[in-house]
């Protein structure tokens, strides 16, 4: 909600990636830094080559993590589906693969969300947070600094009139 003052979540656009009695877990998905995804990460032996993927901010938790978004499944590469057309992996040989090449529904960040068993439950009662479908062109083609107005309007709904507490989500 715009009201979220926490400059972690200030703004920001959460894939969620799982929810359930025990907790949650999302990554942002609209903070990409200053950072080249090839001067970030150490792999032995070091990518053949930079194809330009940039380094994104996932979220505040353990930022040492890495993960892979990616619209596209790998080939024979382990990663989950999120949803069709997303799906998220750990894989050095995956992160091989996008730092040489750099495809554009690919992306590398660092850190990600989480919220504690009822946590995230009790912050969308509190109506924090807004909930929309999962929409693969928002995620990889709108740019980052427009994504957060353009998934709320997605909805239907004006960024500058919502505000919390009002059974808004």
């Amino acid at each position: 909600m715009p009201q979220m003052m926490d400059p972690n979540f200030q703004r920001t656009v959460i894939l969620l990636c799982e929810h359930t009695p025990a907790g949650a877990f999302g990554l942002v998905i609209n903070r990409p830094t200053d950072t080249s995804a090839m001067d970030a990460v150490e792999l032995e032996p070091p990518p053949s080559r930079d194809g330009g993927l940039s380094l994104w901010a996932g979220g505040p938790v353990e930022p040492q993590r890495g993960w892979i978004l990616t619209g596209d499944e790998p080939d024979d590469i382990e990663s989950i589906s999120v949803v069709p057309g997303i799906y998220l992996s750990t894989s050095p040989l995956l992160l091989r693969r996008l730092i040489e090449n750099a495809p554009p529904r690919s992306r590398v960040l660092t850190g990600y969300a989480g919220w504690g068993p009822g946590q995230l439950d009790a912050e969308l009662a509190a109506s924090a947070w807004l909930i929309g479908d999962i929409d693969t062109n928002l995620i990889f083609e709108t740019p980052p600094d427009e994504m957060w107005e353009a998934a709320i309007r997605r909805l239907g709904a004006d960024p500058g009139k919502l505000q919390m507490g009002q059974g808004v989500h």
